[in-house]
């Protein structure tokens, strides 16, 4: 029925008639989806549409969709994480919650249960409930049983009346056990492994060990949790700045204070809030060093703030360490001479201003031993990489380089003189004072042309560019090129 719930609540007018989804199968149509009003008729999945119609000649029948149940439960998985972190998908229609640890929060598990089922309920969802030591056993009391709390170790005794529907199996053995009278599992149960092995094959001991906790069952969350995660629920929805700044910092405090203590520091971190609407929100932080420092990781996110819309509430906040780094223990001294990037002022510094700007925005570079000037860096994100070698200090370079030189028209005299004057972007420089030329060979081992004869000039307004020939002076291919630009 989920997917007949998900249809009523964008149509509220389909509520009082029978619906189904239909999809193709072998050139005909099939059922793949009915509610409870067309259940009640008799209408059930891999009924022919056209005998359902002869039925109900008003039955409203809605196109399925390839793949529409797994959209609808992973959807409806991640807004379930306000009550675990660890959700995994049951398909066609159910989730799996594993909620050790989490019962509590809301006074036990009955509450739990009640919990969860009463706000299904109120979106519009019809749903059924239970909690048991294994997942076979829960699913089988959720669909097959009123019991919604089985105590722990007792699921052998609460799933003994219960049909062989309630395994898990296939339809091929479930035909098998109603031919040969087995109306309970308790029946089965008693019947030799040996026996049961023989006569039905692997899957039915299978989910017999799996109920009973004598095999463990694999467990796949659609979300796994990261490592470093806090998390805070509210009793009341939160809907003020001040609320989500005080969840805020209890958050970076109880993560800054674990980290502290492994030696580590957060280096990118998401913290998330999950609404009584079902919307979730997201905002994340990068720094340029792994810090632990509480106030500067708040104003950060104080930034960002803002994006938050509260809505009808805030139920559930969410903070998550993406990447971690080991952090220096650092000293308060009563002077520092550090600078430049060993100074955490400014490191502090660029991470405010990337919160503002964009953290693609601010880049570091380092040199690298290559000849060609655009090929002798390299970028990093890592403040504390240190350069494997130097640019040259006999040399001056520009502060900006262009990716790619741009061509441009010169006025020369005889060969080795500096330019006259060029045409950059139809503007005519005229240049009053050059410096060069520095000769700078290609990298022959990695591609053939002509070397580089580089210019320092200043044209009549006092600007500095960095100009090249390609090449000997009056060659046939000689061309000249603007490269970078000086301050």
């Amino acid at each position: 029925m989920l997917k007949t719930d998900w249809k009523t609540l964008r149509q509220p007018d389909l509520a009082k008639s029978a619906l189904v989804f239909s999809t193709s199968e072998k050139n005909r149509l099939i059922i793949s989806a009915s509610n409870a009003i067309a259940q009640s008729h008799g209408l059930h999945v891999g009924m022919r549409v056209a005998d359902a119609k002869a039925i109900l000649p008003n039955l409203c029948v809605q196109q399925d969709s390839e793949g529409r149940e797994l959209k609808l439960l992973t959807a409806i998985g991640e807004w379930c994480v306000r009550y675990t972190p660890l959700v995994s998908l049951n398909l066609p229609d159910g989730l799996f919650f594993d909620c050790t640890g989490c019962t509590h929060l809301w006074g036990g598990e009955e509450a739990y249960v009640q919990e969860v089922t009463n706000r299904f309920n109120s979106k519009g969802y019809t749903v059924k409930a239970a909690i048991a030591d294994t997942i076979g056993t829960a699913w089988a009391m959720a669909r097959y049983s009123r019991n919604s709390v089985i105590p722990p170790g007792s699921q052998k005794a609460a799933m003994s009346n219960l049909p062989p529907t309630a395994l898990r199996l296939d339809e091929i053995t479930l035909e098998k056990l109603r031919k040969l009278g087995f109306r309970t599992i308790h029946s089965l149960s008693i019947i030799p492994n040996s026996s049961l092995r023989r006569r039905f094959g692997d899957q039915l001991l299978l989910r017999l060990m799996q109920a009973y906790g004598e095999i463990d069952e694999n467990f796949k969350p659609i979300n796994v949790p990261e490592p470093y995660q806090e998390r805070l629920s509210s009793l009341e929805p939160i809907r003020t700045r001040v609320g989500i700044e005080i969840a805020m910092q209890e958050l970076l405090k109880a993560m800054c204070n674990r980290l502290m203590d492994e030696g580590k520091g957060v280096r990118n971190a998401v913290f998330k809030t999950f609404r009584v609407d079902g919307k979730q929100q997201i905002v994340e932080i990068g720094t340029n060093q792994a810090t632990c420092h509480i106030e500067h990781l708040f104003k950060l996110f104080e930034q960002k703030i803002e994006t938050i819309r509260p809505g009808l509430g805030i139920e559930l906040f969410v903070l998550e360490v993406t990447r971690i780094e080991d952090a220096d223990v650092t000293q308060k001294s009563l002077w520092t001479g550090k600078t430049g990037l060993a100074d955490n002022g400014v490191l502090e510094l660029l991470d405010k201003l990337a919160g503002k700007v964009g953290v693609k925005a601010i880049k570091r570079y380092l040199p690298l031993e290559r000849y060609w000037p655009e090929r002798s860096i390299k970028a990093t994100t890592n403040s504390k990489e240190l350069p494997q070698t130097y640019w040259p200090t006999d040399a001056m370079r520009p502060t900006q380089l262009l990716n790619v030189p741009e061509l441009i028209q010169v006025t020369a005299p005889i060969p080795d003189y500096p330019p006259m004057n060029f045409r950059y972007k139809d503007d005519l420089h005229v240049i009053k004072r050059a410096d060069g030329p520095e000769r700078i060979e290609r990298e022959w081992w990695l591609d053939k042309g002509e070397h580089r004869d580089y210019y320092v000039v200043e044209n009549q307004h006092g600007k500095r560019y960095w100009l090249y020939r390609s090449g000997h002076y009056g060659a046939r291919q000689t061309q000249w090129f603007l490269h970078g630009f000086f301050a």
